[in-house]
């Protein structure tokens, strides 16, 4: 361990302090009497006044005026374009409900078409339905007179084959030739 010296166990069972010296106190670095703070306010007085006689408060003032006249030239500017982005909107709003109601005017001009196509076509189907009823019904007249006309040819050649059967069986040679001066007989009357 270190040794303690004697001295310093007598200074700390001191209670009272003893003044410095006078001779210890420095006085701060001056020049003819002119200390540092008083250097640091001339040199701003000095610097200040440079400033006042280089007018740079009126070149700031100059330059504060000609950012604000930029300032409110793109003010004036972000108005203008404002305005036209309200007349744009107003347009194409404009546009947006004309479309819209020339789009319900096609959906309704396309409803009244279809219901008229839809009336035509109904027309059209009864009408088809009806020429094609007259139509079977006059093939089926059509059979039914061919049916009749077949029917009495063969009644008319069936009664033909049995009255030549019957006349071949009763009637003779002489019979017949009277028949036959009679119808010729019958046809000079006429």
């Amino acid at each position: 361990m270190a040794e303690a010296h004697p001295t310093a166990a007598t200074e700390t069972h001191s209670t009272t302090e003893t003044p410095a010296p006078a001779g210890d106190i420095h006085a701060p670095p001056s020049f003819y009497g002119v200390t540092a703070p008083m250097f640091i306010a001339l040199a701003m007085l000095v610097v200040i006044g440079v400033m006042i006689w280089k007018k740079v408060p009126a070149a700031i003032a100059r330059a504060l005026d000609h950012k604000i006249a930029g300032i409110r030239e793109q003010l004036a500017e972000a108005e203008a374009l404002r305005k036209e982005a309200e007349a744009l909107k107003g347009e194409y709003e404009a546009k947006a409900a004309a479309a819209a109601a020339d789009a319900a005017a096609m959906v309704e001009r396309a409803r009244h078409e279809s219901d008229a196509l839809l009336a035509k076509a109904r027309q059209d189907a009864e009408a088809l339905v009806e020429r094609r009823t007259r139509m079977a019904e006059e093939r089926i007249a059509a059979e039914e007179r061919a049916a009749v006309q077949q029917l009495r040819a063969a009644a008319a050649d069936a009664a033909t084959r049995a009255a030549a059967r019957l006349i071949a069986e009763r009637v003779d040679a002489g019979a017949d030739s009277a028949m036959v001066d009679a119808a010729i007989s019958e046809i000079g009357r006429r």
